[in-house]
């Protein structure tokens, strides 16, 4: 690393979060040293990489692993920063009050700062070393969300739009001899004020919407360069023909250059080959080792540029032997088939959030911990959602041999010029991630948010890549298009009709509710089913998986994607905490079903009906919509006015109803009569379908309260005392259910689930 000049402020303690790391000023002569770094006291949760940061070396490994060369600095660290004005000019040569720890969004703890700003300014200075005088000096920005203006020494030396490409720029003509250098950067980030994909950030956040990620997000650096110079490089394998194709392109190439290939495997070079650039040179590979989940083989790969037999330019890189495709499996089923082969594909939603860095990871081994853990917990698949991570992610699932789905960040594309900053994103966005063998399909628009020309844009997408999967729409509005068939299902899992020419798969279903006390982004919490306890969460989950391993025979699924990965914000159906420090259902059962192995897992109970719902066939109840008497839930209450008709009530069109009586009014109460066998039952619970809120009582005590909707049965434990109240002969269930906008449906029964032996045994 190259040494900065610094002044070292006094450390002051932070109290209650960390030993306060001691902040350094990159300032030169005649500026103010820098005030120390802290995280604010009123941060929601910080991780334990977050509490281990240093200032003075945060994210310092080198950003992209597939263009490494041997000389580069970081500028990540402490800065400057400003609130800025619209149209103001840019404060070269002025001190700015304010420290922000880049590259964390402005409004994370670990920026520092945790305030919400639309535009702001970034300054610093740096010290450039001697032995880089006479080659290019290249600035180099892994992600800024979303617009950027760069000066050097108070000249404007590019701008860029776009919050989720690294974009890059040549200062060297704006460099002053002999002394520091000045870098300012300008953001603009309107968030969902504005058009451009921004993913799930919102300046409001609430529910499924999270807090914003505003500026500098990813890591800076500086690299020096020969003017002649790789700048883009494509790797291509070719599993058929036993090769690999590589496309460099060179800045200010000349017809005397050469590109010398060196293919390496575990250090021995296997292969080598030369040619010029701009044109593709093959490598052939003998006795291929074939990259997958269980074997995430990478041939090491070395790039020389070479000008009258002396090298200009050098590049450590990688690759991997795999392809992916749509084929028929042995039974004739279509599938997603990796190196010809099916593997059932089963992994998490997700969404790259942080509590304390939000957009950005704390730190690298952050970064790699959550790949991790989706290994550990038998996954072999990620959908990485609606959000692109740093390079060093897709690194590390190179490395760990995680399948990806990557989404392209939504927007609302409702204007041609966001409509054409969206695609043109995209294809940014998929030039500096096409070479990493884990990314195996692109997901072009999700559940229909900023969904237009979808048949256009996706076969705009596959002529930019067609070695990759499309996925044109994960949930909603399939236009037949892709090589994919994507449905959502919440929260149990279900799969699409088979098609004779894409794959099926689940994009996403799951979304069991289980917050952990003392690991929450606030109190207030949801998930999409509520789940008591860890016990419980485990056990569902392997019922969802029960599903899905049944829906893979028939009638074919490929894939199934689970909601999600970690808690977001105050979104609590993660299978760990927002913090990551607790995993909340037992792993190694996990681990088992989702490989599909269930004979290390109790097996599924045995399910009794007590009172039936109505799915199958219709039940009578009473029911009026208007209000009744305060005792309307009382079992000696006297409905004989009340209709009689039907269940399920509520207005055709409602997710997962089966409406034979229809409602479609604000309130609906409910009373029946049903008989029940004698007792004891081992796990009674309500099946419930409602939307939305709804309040259940059995003879006269209240089941529960059950705030918004639901879009299937779902079974929800009830309160011991409900079981020992539940007597042999009538018993009365009493409900009332209220509307507010969208679908409604109500509809309940009552179920006993009852452990087999061998899960009495554990």
């Amino acid at each position: 690393m190259l040494m900065f000049d610094r002044i070292t402020p006094p450390a002051r303690i932070l109290v209650c979060l960390l030993c306060c790391a001691v902040a350094q000023s990159v300032a030169r002569s005649g500026e103010s040293p820098a005030r120390a770094w802290h995280i604010p006291r009123d941060a929601h949760m910080i991780t334990r990489w977050g509490r281990n940061i240093n200032p003075d070396s945060v994210l310092s490994e080198y950003p992209r692993m597939q263009l490494h060369r041997a000389e580069w600095t970081s500028l990540n660290g402490l800065w400057e920063y400003a609130e800025a004005k619209e149209g103001e000019a840019a404060p070269a040569g002025r001190t700015l009050e304010g420290r922000i720890l880049v590259p964390f969004p402005v409004e994370s703890a670990l920026s520092g700062v945790r305030k919400n700003l639309e535009r702001l300014w970034y300054r610093r200075t740096f010290d450039l070393p001697k032995s880089w005088a006479s080659r290019r000096i290249m600035l180099n920005f892994e992600a800024v969300d979303w617009e950027a203006a760069v000066y050097v020494n108070g000249t404007r030396v590019g701008d860029h739009r776009g919050g989720y490409d690294p974009f890059s720029f040549d200062i060297t003509d704006a460099l002053r001899p002999g002394s520091s250098q000045e870098l300012i950067v300008g953001v603009f980030d309107p968030s969902d004020a504005g058009d451009q994909p921004r993913g799930k950030q919102v300046k409001k956040p609430e529910g499924i919407w999270y807090t914003s990620s505003t500026g500098i997000w990813q890591s800076v650096w500086i690299e020096p360069l020969q003017a002649s110079h790789v700048s883009e490089l494509s790797l291509t394998p070719n599993l058929d023909s036993a090769s690999v194709d590589v496309l460099a392109h060179v800045t200010e190439s000349s017809a005397d250059e050469t590109l010398r290939l060196y293919a390496r495997a575990q250090g021995v070079t296997i292969a080598t080959a030369s040619g010029k650039p701009g044109s593709p040179i093959s490598l052939k590979i003998s006795s291929v080792r074939r990259w997958s989940p269980s074997d995430p083989f990478l041939y090491e790969l070395k790039i020389e540029l070479v000008r009258a037999g002396k090298v200009v330019d050098e590049i450590e890189s990688y690759f991997a032997m795999r392809k992916v495709e749509i084929g028929k499996d042995a039974r004739g089923i279509v599938r997603i088939l990796l190196n010809g082969a099916f593997t059932m594909q089963v992994g998490p939603l997700d969404q790259g959030f942080w509590p304390d860095g939000l957009y950005s990871a704390p730190s690298d081994e952050a970064l790699k911990s959550d790949i991790v853990t989706m290994r550990r917990l038998g996954f072999n698949m990620a959908r990485k959602h609606v959000k692109v991570e740093p390079d060093r992610w897709y690194y590390w699932a190179d490395r760990l041999g995680l399948l990806v789905w990557q989404d392209m960040p939504s927007g609302n594309n409702t204007t041609p010029v966001s409509r054409s900053e969206f695609e043109t994103e995209l294809a940014h966005v998929i030039a500096a991630r096409r070479n990493h063998p884990s990314i195996i399909m692109w997901v072009l628009f999700n559940e229909g948010w900023g969904q237009y020309e979808t048949e256009r844009v996706a076969a705009d997408l596959k002529r930019m890549d067609p070695s990759r999967l499309v996925d044109a729409a994960s949930g909603w509005d399939d236009k037949k298009v892709g090589d994919v068939l994507d449905i959502h299902s919440y929260p149990k899992p279900r799969s699409p009709k088979a098609e004779p020419a894409r794959a099926i798969v689940l994009g996403e279903f799951g979304g069991l509710g289980l917050a952990v006390p003392g690991h929450t982004w606030k109190k207030e919490h949801w998930g999409y089913q509520g789940m008591a306890n860890r016990a419980e969460l485990t056990s569902k989950y392997e019922s969802f998986m029960r599903t899905v391993y049944t829906l893979k025979d028939d009638p074919g699924l490929s894939a199934a994607v689970y909601t999600q990965l970690t808690d977001v914000e105050i979104e609590c159906n993660g299978i760990m905490t927002y913090d990551r420090a607790v995993i909340k259902p037992v792993l190694q059962r996990l681990a088992c079903v989702n490989r599909g192995d269930f004979t290390k897992v109790p097996p599924a109970p045995q399910i009794r009906v007590i009172v039936p719902t109505s799915e199958d066939a219709a039940q009578q109840w009473q029911y009026t919509t208007e209000r009744p008497g305060t005792d309307w839930f009382s079992p000696s209450f006297d409905a004989g006015r009340w209709k009689t008709g039907a269940g399920g009530f509520g207005t055709t069109g409602t997710p997962g109803a089966v409406v034979r009586t229809t409602w479609s009014g604000s309130d609906i109460w409910l009373r029946r009569a049903a008989t029940v066998g004698p007792g004891p039952y081992s796990s009674l619970q309500l099946r419930i379908h409602h939307d939305e809120d709804a309040e259940v009582y059995i003879n006269g005590i209240l089941a529960g309260s059950f705030g918004g909707y639901t879009t299937d049965y779902e079974e929800i434990s009830l309160p011991r005392a409900i079981a020992r109240a539940l007597k042999s002969g009538t018993i009365i269930i009493a409900v009332h259910c209220k509307q507010t906008s969208g679908g409604q449906y109500i509809d309940v029964g009552l179920i006993d689930r009852i452990p087999r032996e061998a899960m009495k045994a554990q």
